[in-house]
């Protein structure tokens, strides 16, 4: 797939490999507990396609076609598995660019060869720090395996694509343990916030593609001069060590502090490709938190606090180790997503309506910006005519 001469630019092998190594294990149940734990997820699951289509309404008035697309209760290797799967797939062309950008002749070959492996190992490392971490993710890109099977793939025009929901089981445990939440709710819980996810790219055909291709473009425009990948991801390490504070590099590592590595190597172009990706999956996971808060009261009793103490858990972190491995790899950025998209959304809603909101479906010209997602009224100002308020 991305190999010239029996070499990869990364070993992906290796990265399950290494990953599946590292990754600890979840908390101990026994056979009959993990058996019970799977079923319950899978009723929940299929319970919150109903709770989120009604409540969210973006199929508006008509009956919902099926989704065809499976939910899929994995541990932690088997999330690993499906994200290598996914990462490889939008990988491809720019794996493919940096291979015909390689040295040619045997020196280009040992090269690939070790830099596949080193970069195997650090993508493993990261999904295994990751593992623990994901309660559920709808799967969009990854294809379909024998393993981890996927939705049917329709290539014609408007149609949707592959995709799977996947439930983590032993973090989903591990994290209702440590919270001391009721169990039944708080998996019931979780299934709103993923099913939600998976009703977006149900009823938004074109989203999936908009998505790929705003990641493509994005990877499109990476330097692959490795003298300036080197030279950025320099200043990005000084930036964390704070080796620059008091020298000539002061005003940058000011100007850095609290980016992550991903922001501090991109070029100015991909800066405005990440500036659209940001406001799209602020409105994603903000929707999705929106929703499971939404419908909640009617199905998940203790949902008031099952939220409360969630939402610390996500602000504290788990430790000095785990706050910097979030900052650097973007994932307070992630935890903003959420919060700010949420607030989007509620605003709008109560500006103009759960249908009036979903005009944001529409084409990729009315999601909102990144500035609209900090001021709400921008957007109803932008797609809803003067006057037009909720019924």
């Amino acid at each position: 797939m991305t190999s010239i001469g029996g070499s990869e630019m990364v070993d992906w092998n290796l990265a399950v490999a290494t990953a599946q190594r590292l990754t600890r294990p979840g908390p101990e149940v026994s056979r009959d507990e993990a058996r019970a734990i799977v079923a319950e997820l899978r009723e929940h699951a299929r319970e919150s396609e109903a709770h989120v289509r009604a409540y969210t309404r973006m199929f508006g008035d008509a009956e919902p076609p099926p989704h065809g697309t499976p939910v899929l209760i994995v541990d932690r290797p088997g999330w690993v598995k499906a994200n290598v799967a996914g990462f490889r797939e939008v990988m491809k062309p720019l794996l493919g660019k940096m291979q015909a950008r390689r040295p040619g002749g045997a020196g280009g070959l040992v090269l690939g060869t070790v830099g596949g492996k080193v970069t195997g190992v650090e993508v493993g490392m990261l999904l295994s720090f990751l593992s623990s971490r994901v309660l559920g993710q709808y799967e969009t890109f990854a294809p379909p395996t024998r393993e981890l099977p996927a939705g049917p793939v329709k290539p014609g025009p408007g149609e949707a694509k592959a995709g799977r929901l996947l439930l983590v089981a032993p973090n989903i445990v591990h994290v209702e343990r440590e919270l001391d939440v009721d169990p039944h709710d708080f998996r019931l819980w979780v299934c709103l916030h993923e099913e939600t996810h998976r009703t977006q790219f149900s009823a938004v055909p074109w989203l999936r593609d908009h998505i790929e291709g705003e990641i493509q473009s994005f990877l499109g425009e990476t330097e692959l001069d490795p003298s300036t990948v080197i030279e950025r991801v320099r200043q990005a390490v000084q930036s964390f060590t704070g080796s620059g504070a008091g020298g000539p590099n002061a005003d940058e590592a000011s100007d850095s502090e609290g980016r992550s590595l991903v922001d501090l190597v991109q070029t100015p172009t991909q800066r405005e490709i990440l500036g659209r990706m940001t406001a799209v999956m602020s409105l994603l996971e903000g929707h999705a938190d929106y929703v499971m808060d939404g419908v909640g009261p009617q199905v998940v009793p203790s949902v008031a606090e099952i939220r409360e103490k969630f939402s610390q858990r996500r602000a504290s972190g788990a430790g000095r180790l785990d706050q910097a491995l979030r900052k650097l790899l973007g994932l307070d950025a992630k935890l903003r997503q959420y919060r700010d998209g949420e607030r989007f959304v509620r605003a709008v809603v109560d500006e103009v309506g759960m249908d009036g909101f979903n005009r944001v479906w529409t084409s990729p010209n009315t999601l909102p910006t990144k500035t609209e997602i900090a001021k709400p009224a921008e957007w109803v100002a932008r797609v809803h005519s003067k006057g037009e308020a909720a019924e």
